[in-house]
């Protein structure tokens, strides 16, 4: 049974930030490590990229980084790039930002999370990040896992 405390941050979140519900669900659903690409914004040292990261494994995340690749309007791979999402405690959703210095937003057409070279918490198998991934955008740029 899960605590009242534990909801009201994500009923927060979901209720003043549009787009959040589906990941508050997702956050739900035991099992499953959901991050969705939530915004794109052009700044003077390049695209700050915005992730949103819910995690509903049995476990914390202690070290989370992903290899997200970075395709071009072409369709033609721009970069290759690891994120570091740090932790992410089981049952908790987290906001992470990225500059990707020197892109141009409007460059960058879709990203594929490729691996992922931390995934580590007590417990936790290697290849539990990348098992348990579920993807989503709410921006123009595709996010696949």
């Amino acid at each position: 049974m899960m605590k009242f405390d534990r909801l009201l941050p994500l009923a927060f979140l979901a209720a003043f930030y549009p787009g959040t519900a589906a990941l508050a669900q997702d956050a739900g659903t035991p099992g499953v490590l959901s991050i969705e690409m939530n915004d794109l914004a052009q700044s003077e040292k390049g695209c700050k990229l915005t992730f949103v990261a819910g995690n509903s494994l049995p476990q914390s995340l202690t070290k989370a980084s992903f290899e997200f690749v970075l395709f071009d309007q072409k369709g033609l791979v721009e970069r290759m790039a690891v994120f570091d999402f740090r932790d992410l405690p089981a049952g908790k959703t987290k906001v992470r930002q990225f500059t990707l210095a020197g892109t141009q937003c409007d460059a960058v057409k879709s990203l594929l999370i490729n691996d992922a070279p931390a995934c580590e918490g007590e417990g936790v198998a290697k290849d539990a990040c990348m098992k348990a991934l579920k993807t989503g955008s709410k921006s123009d740029v595709e996010l696949k896992g």
